[in-house]
């Protein structure tokens, strides 16, 4: 490995350009102890990704933030501000915001700032934060999925990308949705597209069914103008839609299309213009396997989906099935089955490769150039310990081909179980000079 990892990261132009960046060279992994009977901070924990090792522990000052989602202060959406030198990382459970600087030693991260959650809560009305984006404007735009009291809001907050000031709300208008999660933007567009998860006060404690019947969990996407920070359309994908999590915009900076991956109904949509507006159609389904013990056949749960910077391939992951599928987008209505691993699950089938792997996967990331996909298999505390009591976490490397499938890469494999400060389990991954869910090209 290079030691040359105080160089500053480097800004794309292109998807293309951005394919050609050089391997990456660091990964930076949350990793909670929350949920584990551990009572110690959550930790950002620095990856050699040549070896498979953890280099430094970065751990947070507080106990019990959940770290979750993640982002930068910058990518090269945001070309004219400054550096991509800090990690913005919330505390999903806490709403306390870390800032962490890695320009200075990225092989050894230290946090310059914490926001507490008094003070988003006093300059936006909102807690819960979530997904993390840059945006032109020294702003860096935050989805917001609670109220005070625990109520669902479909909020973001906006925090100035050079001091890191909470500036306050960023949507403009009494008009908003009733939840949030996932966002992104386009901004040749001026258009961004949010996703809903659920109440917090219903998603805390972990997983009700009833909680859908009564409404706590989502069903819709939304479109907004992005430079007048007010939302145009809302579509309600339905009962095959329930819980849309993850959304991905194409990443060519002239594409009007993209996909949304609904968790509970372990089904994808397509998004795309249509007659003026927006239209949604689902073009992947997970059928549900019955299960002793289960009340209704076992859903495959999509918690992640990410495109690869070409826009050739759509990545998903089966938490609850424990498979991994790459399917070809390059016609999106139609997708077509390229790869599929089994890393877990509840079903009890096969797994690829020599581990016996516990949970299933979750979290991936994909390299610029398509070639390594990094899995986790933490999904939320709670959730964890509801589906998976005995969960064991890891993170690991998939090689993917590019003319398509996948296999284990089995010289890779991080275990976050047996470590001397106890278990700790393993969510979002970030590359060092970026990744697939990373850029916004302007």
């Amino acid at each position: 490995m290079s030691h040359e990892h105080n160089k500053p990261a480097s800004f794309h132009s292109s998807p293309r350009e951005a394919m050609q960046s050089p391997p990456e060279e660091l990964l930076y992994l949350a990793c909670l102890h929350e949920g584990t009977g551990v009572n110690k901070p959550d930790f950002l924990a620095v990856v050699d990704a040549e070896k498979g090792r953890i280099m430094n522990e970065l751990p947070m000052p507080n106990v019990g933030d959940e770290l979750h989602h993640y982002g930068w202060n910058r990518c090269s959406s945001a070309c004219h501000g400054p550096d991509r030198s800090h990690l913005i990382v919330p505390g999903f459970r806490s709403s306390r915001i870390h800032v962490i600087n890695v320009v200075d030693d990225p092989c050894k991260p230290w946090i310059e700032k914490v926001i507490e959650p008094g003070e988003l809560l006093e300059n936006t009305g909102y807690t819960r934060p979530h997904t993390v984006h840059c945006m032109p404007g020294d702003n860096v735009v935050i989805s917001m999925l609670g109220d005070a009291d625990g109520n669902g809001v479909g909020g973001f907050a906006v925090l100035d990308a050079r001091t890191f000031e909470v500036k306050g709300r960023w949507e403009n208008g009494a008009q908003r949705p009733g939840m949030n999660y996932d966002f992104w933007y386009q901004p040749r567009k001026n258009l961004l597209v949010s996703s809903e998860f659920g109440e917090p006060n219903a998603y805390e404690p972990g997983f009700d069914p009833a909680d859908v019947q009564a409404g706590r969990y989502g069903q819709h996407i939304h479109f907004w103008n992005l430079t007048e920070r007010t939302l145009v359309q809302t579509i309600d994908l339905g009962a095959s839609g329930l819980v849309p999590l993850e959304v991905r915009w194409l990443h060519d900076p002239d594409a009007e299309s993209g996909f949304v991956g609904a968790a509970l109904s372990s089904t994808v949509f397509h998004f795309h213009r249509h007659n003026g507006g927006w239209k949604a159609d689902q073009v992947i389904a997970v059928e549900g396997v019955p299960q002793e013990g289960w009340p209704f056949p076992v859903p495959g749960l999509i918690t992640d989906i990410l495109l690869s910077m070409d826009d050739r391939f759509l990545y998903l992951s089966n938490w609850l099935h424990g498979d991994l599928r790459q399917y070809d987008v390059s016609n999106p209505s139609q997708p077509r089955l390229t790869g599929q691993l089994q890393l877990g699950g509840l079903l009890g089938r096969a797994i690829d490769g020599t581990r016996d792997l516990s949970g299933g996967p979750q979290m991936i990331q994909l390299s610029y150039d398509g070639r390594r996909l990094y899995v986790t298999n933490s999904l939320y505390s709670t959730w964890d310990n509801q589906f998976y009591p005995e969960l064991r976490s890891w993170l690991l490397r998939i090689s993917c081909h590019p003319e398509g499938g996948m296999e284990i890469d089995e010289g890779f494999f991080v275990d976050l179980h047996d470590r001397p400060g106890g278990p700790a389990r393993a969510h979002e991954v970030r590359l060092q000079g970026g990744d697939c869910t990373t850029e916004i090209f302007q």
